[in-house]
């Protein structure tokens, strides 16, 4: 892990402890050794205090793309010329695919590099800490499909955990929240951020649902809990794309 702020006296306990044992993340399985191919890529962790508190920003892939269609992540990408990897690659992204203005993110630490053999990427994930959240907006929708805050707490809520069996037999941590059902690799990364920050509450490992179809809604799995409308409540943190016209965006708290 590189720190950038190694002070952070003014960020939340919880990111305090992350960040204190971020070198050691407890990642749930072996990633394999690089290939000599593998892209460089970047992803951006963001935090900020949102009116439910914590929460970490989501997007979720559209269903156009040829690879992950449908799937939330972390925003991110492959390294572009001229970049400054990985901190300005994923800073890149977040702006292009989520609308996060670069100079509103404190850049806190690097986190060391995982490789996702799927689709041969080096991933180096960025976390980052928003002092003055903005605006939360769906860039291109050909590539994303939505963009969400979700409150650490509903990250740890044990009704929203569960784990997901991918026809390969891979079996692996998810979540169901702001009516998405995320898995693979980011599942596994907030998995172990909610472990290293202290936040993790036990939670029903014995319950395995079959891999969702791309872009299916947490409400619609089985065994998953209907949120009885609570969804508008987020409003103010999610943004969908206008079915015409120019991207939707929606104002974060101040």
């Amino acid at each position: 892990m590189t720190a950038r702020r190694p002070d952070g006296g003014d960020l939340p306990e919880f990111l305090r402890r992350l960040l204190d044992a971020a070198a050691d993340l407890p990642l749930r399985h072996r990633a394999p050794r690089p290939t000599a191919t593998a892209r460089r890529s970047a992803v951006l962790i963001l935090f900020g205090e949102g009116p439910a508190g914590p929460d970490v920003l989501l997007i979720e892939k559209s269903a156009h793309l040829r690879r992950h269609a449908g799937q939330p992540a972390f925003p991110g990408g492959g390294v572009d010329p001229g970049d400054d990897y990985p901190v300005g690659t994923a800073l890149r992204e977040a702006q292009e695919e989520a609308g996060v203005e670069p100079d509103g993110v404190r850049v806190l630490a690097t986190l060391p590099e995982l490789f996702l053999g799927p689709s041969d990427n080096l991933v180096v994930p960025v976390v980052g800490w928003w002092d003055d959240p903005g605006e939360v907006a769906v860039g291109d929708p050909q590539e994303v499909a939505r963009v969400a805050r979700v409150p650490l707490t509903d990250l740890a809520d044990p009704a929203n955990r569960f784990r997901v069996s991918h026809p390969s037999g891979f079996v692996g941590p998810a979540f169901g929240v702001a009516d998405m059902v995320v898995w693979g690799f980011t599942a596994a990364l907030l998995d172990a951020i909610l472990s290293a920050s202290g936040l993790a509450r036990p939670w029903n490992r014995g319950d395995v649902r079959p891999l969702p179809e791309p872009g299916a809604r947490a409400a619609a799995l089985p065994g998953s809990v209907d949120g009885d409308g609570d969804e508008d409540a987020a409003a103010p943190t999610v943004a969908d794309p206008a079915p015409d016209g120019p991207p939707a965006r929606t104002v974060g708290p101040r």
